[in-house]
């Protein structure tokens, strides 16, 4: 596959691996003494009163990405209200200095959304325990003496300072470091959860855009938003879980970061696991001309929209033999989705004969899988079973592009909507939680 210009040379440095250390108390007495690998913070409090301000300030970023798939519900926001009415302490906020005086939330935000939403008297308390009478009350309706009382509470935060580190690479190995310390004692974050807030950036934004793909979400079953305008595929409940859970696990990120990951991943993932490579990817990938991110945006929508217009909405689904009778997976499988999309992407100028083809297209994927069942199996996942697979699918390519085009009039046959069809989660997912990597990791 031909790469972009500056594509190409994301990975001529390898990436760093850190270097050996002698083991002698001597030495790491002066490793440690000379301030390696030492966060530099400092600490802070604010009222109450004044975090509106704050957080609608552009001092501060909220990333609001990750706050809109993980908002609190009125209920959490009162119990946090009532903390403060009760003073029970609060645990402080963590901040990253990106730059003097701009701040980057590591963790805390939804504490700050919380207490903003409250003054601006936009919910209601519900669900308090302690102060039940002033359930249904909004801030500007409380008690004044209550009001009061929590205007003169404080938030406490610690501030990671840019001093930190030496480079722009080290203070964002620091900032990870930091941030999935401080996030290991509550609700595990996924990885591109992690990414997104660890390594904002153009590629990143882009990445979050293209999510929202239409063509992507028709494949995966992604709703519009989690709670608010779900969309009915007509699929079975388990794909509907399937793509709520990608979106509220910012799961969907992945798969397009996975995208354009994928399209240099045998050649450049030496020595790193899976997510060390996208994380790697993520970092250098912000750093890309906003030309050539255009130009990726337009690969991966060109894409999507091939994949679903040549090979339809089961386009992403395995074809197995299951008790004598060969049906679809019960859910889209990265299996499919990682080499499919890159033999797809490679042929992008040939779409239009692709499109003349659907339904011979459809026949010998189904052949495919047939003919070469052994290699859609367990977790094949090593570099040559990821080789083989790609070669699969660009050989399909070419057949399709070989075969004659379809008669006119004739309509691409969808594949049977079977209550029995598999359920597989095997090849592409972690449960039914979050894809799993396409190497071993």
């Amino acid at each position: 596959m031909d790469l972009l210009p500056n594509e190409a040379k994301m990975f001529e440095v390898a990436p760093a691996v850190g270097s050996p250390h002698s083991g002698d108390d001597e030495a790491i007495n002066d490793r440690y003494t000379s301030g390696e690998v030492r966060i530099v913070t400092e600490q802070a409090r604010y009222p109450l009163t004044a975090i509106p301000g704050m957080v609608n300030s552009n001092d501060y970023e909220l990333n609001p990405e990750f706050q809109r798939r993980h908002r609190w519900n009125d209920v959490r926001k009162s119990r946090l209200i009532e903390s403060f009415i009760m003073n029970v302490p609060i645990p402080p906020i963590f901040l990253y200095e990106a730059r003097y005086s701009f701040y980057e939330v590591m963790d805390g935000l939804q504490r700050l959304s919380a207490i903003r939403d409250f003054y601006a008297d936009e919910f209601a308390l519900d669900g308090l325990q302690e102060w039940s009478e002033l359930n249904g009350k909004r801030y500007s309706q409380l008690p004044a003496e209550v009001r009061k009382g929590v205007d003169r509470r404080y938030l406490s935060s610690i501030i990671l300072l840019h001093e930190t580190a030496k480079s722009e690479e080290e203070a964002q190995r620091l900032k990870q470091l930091v941030f999935e310390r401080i996030n290991s004692g509550g609700e595990r974050l996924t990885p591109q959860e992690s990414r997104n807030a660890i390594f904002p950036g153009p590629m990143n934004s882009l990445c979050i855009e293209l999510s929202r793909d239409e063509n992507l979400r028709t494949l995966w079953h992604i709703p519009e938003a989690d709670g608010e305008t779900e969309e009915d595929f007509g699929r079975p409940e388990i794909e509907h879980q399937l793509g709520k859970s990608l979106f509220k696990t910012m799961g969907d990120v992945e798969l397009v970061l996975r995208f354009f990951a994928y399209r240099q991943q045998l050649k450049s993932q030496e020595r790193l696991t899976l997510r060390d490579y996208l994380d790697t990817y993520l970092r250098r990938g912000n750093a890309l001309p906003k030309s050539e991110l255009q130009d990726l945006s337009q690969i991966f929508k060109s894409a999507t929209e091939i994949v679903l217009m040549v090979f339809g909405e089961y386009a992403l689904y395995m074809y197995k033999e299951y008790k004598g009778k060969w049906r679809y997976t019960g859910r889209p499988t990265l299996t499919v989705y990682d080499p499919l999309m890159w033999a797809v992407s490679a042929n992008i100028d040939k779409s239009a004969e692709l499109a003349k083809r659907s339904q011979s297209a459809r026949d010998l994927l189904k052949e495919m899988y047939k003919q070469h069942p052994q290699s859609f199996s367990g977790r094949t996942a090593e570099r040559p079973d990821i080789e083989n697979r790609n070669k699969l699918f660009l050989d399909l390519i070419e057949k399709i592009l070989q075969s004659p085009p379809d008669p006119e009039g004739v309509v691409s046959s969808i594949p049977e909507t079977d209550t029995e069809a598999l359920e597989i989660g095997d090849a592409g997912t972690e449960g039914s939680q979050y894809p799993a990597g396409w190497a071993s990791s």
